[in-house]
This record gives structure tokens, C-alpha cells and sequence, in this order.
């Protein structure tokens, strides 16, 4: 009995990392198969989200506003690039019945006994959100890809379908990114956008927004309005209508 006992732990200890390795896989596979799974949410349910910089570039605003009835909790998770390659996350969870309005500030750092350590350098990453049920069953998903940039006229979003040339170039910075969904108001569902430009600038910034599909909308101090030749009085949010 005593030879065969360190064939038995042996075969136990083996039996305990295939046991393991197919739980992991599998709760892999069921984590693959709920996104997949995830129901097409129309254009008009969709929430309405923007990330606004800060003065000097350390802070992202994130706000979510038409977000009623996607789900009970949302999980939001901010991804960008460093120069070197390094990828930083900001992540945080969101009871919504909790919530009124939503609105997080996001540090492109870290911080540690009320010091922080900023990020330079950013200039993109990407933005997800993740409703869910009261059983933490995933709902909808929303993800994308924001530009961070400075110093420059030319905001182009990270996809290369949009772009707002200002009037003159600004030293302030801007965030250009898909918004999900759109205030009310819109003639018709967009057939490309929106998207949303964001600043820390005070005052007006006049532009050209460019944006293939159709006449070009934009989302300006409550209301929206149709663009002559793309040409813009501000910033805003602007999508395409057929």
C-alpha cells in the first residue's frame, strides 16, 4: 500500500489540473457565447456617451445619459496605450437604480495617499460598457475607440470616417469618439455615426465636420441642426442622415 501511495497522489494531483483546466475553459467558453448571445439594441435605445477632457489631459469625464431600461448594473472599462506599448485600465461598476445621472471622472494615472502619477503621452484607447440583469446575465454592449489629441485643426476619429478641421489650431485637447446612441430630436437614424467631439476649450469652436452618407447633423447647445458644406459654428456630436 505504502509503494502505490505516491502513484495515487500523483494520479489525484493530475486529475485535480485536467479538472481545472476544463472548468476554466469552460467558463471561458460561456463568457465567449454571453457576448455573442448579446441582443442588437436599436439606434433609439441606445445610451448616449461622452468622454470630456480636462484642461491638461489627465482626466477623461466619463457621462452616460439614455441609458433607461438596458439594464440594472453597467460595467465600464477604459483601455488606452502608453508610448510604450503598456496598456493601462480603468474599470468601475454602476448600480443604475442607485444612479440619476451618470458621470465619472477617469485619471489617465494612478493614485496613491492623495498623490498622483499622471500618464503622458496618451493619444487613444477604447471605451466599453457592459449592461447586465439582476442575475448578472450581460444585456447589451457598447465599445469604442476614442482619439485623444492636441496641439492640432485636424480631430479625426481613431476609424478614419469622421473628422472636424478646426478654424485654427488649438493648444487645448479634444476627444473624438463614437457616442452609441444620439440626443432626441435627429430627422432620421443616422446611416453613419455619430460621433462626438469633446473639449476642454471654453467658447465656441467653429469647423468643418466631414462625414460620408448623407446630409451631416450636428447636436449644438440642445438641438440639432442640418450643416451647409459640413461647415460647423461649435463642437458637438454629428452623424450622417440619409
Amino acid at each position: 500500500m505504502k509503494k502505490l501511495l505516491p502513484l495515487l497522489i500523483l494520479l489525484l494531483g493530475i486529475g485535480v489540473l485536467v479538472g481545472a483546466y476544463f472548468f476554466i475553459k469552460g467558463r471561458g467558453g460561456d463568457e465567449e457565447s454571453e457576448e455573442e448571445e448579446v441582443i442588437e439594441v436599436s439606434f433609439d435605445k441606445r445610451p448616449v456617451t461622452t468622454l470630456a477632457p480636462s484642461a491638461d489631459g489627465h482626466w477623461l469625464k466619463l457621462k452616460i445619459e439614455k441609458y433607461e431600461g438596458l439594464g440594472e448594473t453597467l460595467d465600464y472599462e477604459l483601455l488606452y496605450q502608453l508610448p510604450d506599448g503598456r496598456t493601462q485600465g480603468v474599470p468601475g461598476t454602476i448600480t443604475l437604480a442607485k444612479e440619476s445621472e451618470i458621470e465619472r471622472d477617469l485619471l489617465l494615472g494612478s493614485e496613491s495617499s492623495g498623490k498622483f502619477r499622471y500618464d503622458e503621452g496618451v493619444n487613444e484607447g477604447t471605451l466599453t460598457l457592459r449592461f447586465r440583469n439582476s442575475k448578472g446575465k450581460l444585456t447589451a454592449k457598447f465599445i469604442t475607440d476614442f482619439a485623444l489629441l492636441s496641439g492640432t485643426d485636424k480631430l479625426s476619429s481613431i476609424d478614419g470616417k469622421f473628422s472636424y478641421n478646426l478654424s485654427k489650431t488649438s493648444k487645448e485637447f479634444f476627444v473624438v469618439m463614437n457616442t452609441f446612441g444620439a440626443p432626441k430630436g435627429y430627422s432620421a437614424e443616422p446611416s453613419s455615426g455619430p460621433y462626438g467631439v469633446f473639449s476642454s476649450a471654453e467658447g465656441a469652436l467653429a469647423g468643418k465636420a466631414s462625414l460620408s452618407g448623407g446630409k451631416v447633423e450636428a447636436f449644438m447647445d440642445g438641438k440639432w441642426s442640418s450643416l451647409e458644406d459640413g461647415k460647423s459654428s461649435d463642437i458637438g456630436i454629428f452623424m450622417a442622415t440619409p
